[in-house]
């Protein structure tokens, strides 16, 4: 995916959902901070997306354009409705999001997860593919070590499980 097609992203879910702001918190909201992110971080053809006022509406994202639908065949990437609250996310992320509002979003405006954020809450999900993302951001240094373990220190998980991913980190890290 790349900015341009974010931006696209954003704009169409406000317009299904009537909403102007929306959340980003997939992958791809790595592109709100880093608009020209590693094309190995932007190899997801999905925007992980919430309205931010109404968010009961994210469900009409996924029928209009979702996987499958005529939005995803006609431009090459889909939205996937999501509940903000589906993701792990570190105390104090809002205030940290950064707005996308450009030429091919507005009105709209996306606000995607602040990358350390956004990293966090990838590795409480700890999957393969999340491991390897949050290797990328590290080696290009898009993510700085510290803070990523700031904001795991705070999470809303476990002291056991702050401290193994504190420790994955550092591992990775060096």
């Amino acid at each position: 995916m790349t900015r341009e097609q974010l931006e696209h992203a954003i704009r169409a879910s406000c317009d299904v959902t009537r909403d102007h702001d929306v959340w980003v918190f997939g992958s791809q909201a790595i592109l709100g901070e880093h608009p020209d992110a590693p094309e190995t971080l932007r190899q997801s053809a999905e925007a992980d997306i919430a309205p931010r006022n109404f968010p009961e509406r994210y469900e009409l994202l996924d029928g209009a354009l979702g996987e499958l639908s005529l939005f995803h065949r006609t431009h090459g990437f889909y939205v996937h409705g999501i509940p903000i609250e589906t993701a792990t996310l570190p105390e104090g992320w809002e205030a940290r999001a950064v707005a996308v509002s450009g030429r091919g979003s507005e009105p709209a405006t996306g606000w995607c997860l602040e990358s350390h954020d956004l990293t966090a809450s990838k590795l409480v999900a700890f999957r393969q593919k999340d491991r390897a993302f949050v290797r990328t951001l590290m080696r290009e240094g898009l993510v700085d070590p510290s803070t990523l373990i700031q904001r795991i220190g705070s999470l809303p998980v476990g002291a056991g499980e702050k401290s193994r991913l504190e420790r994955w980190v550092r591992g990775t890290a060096t």
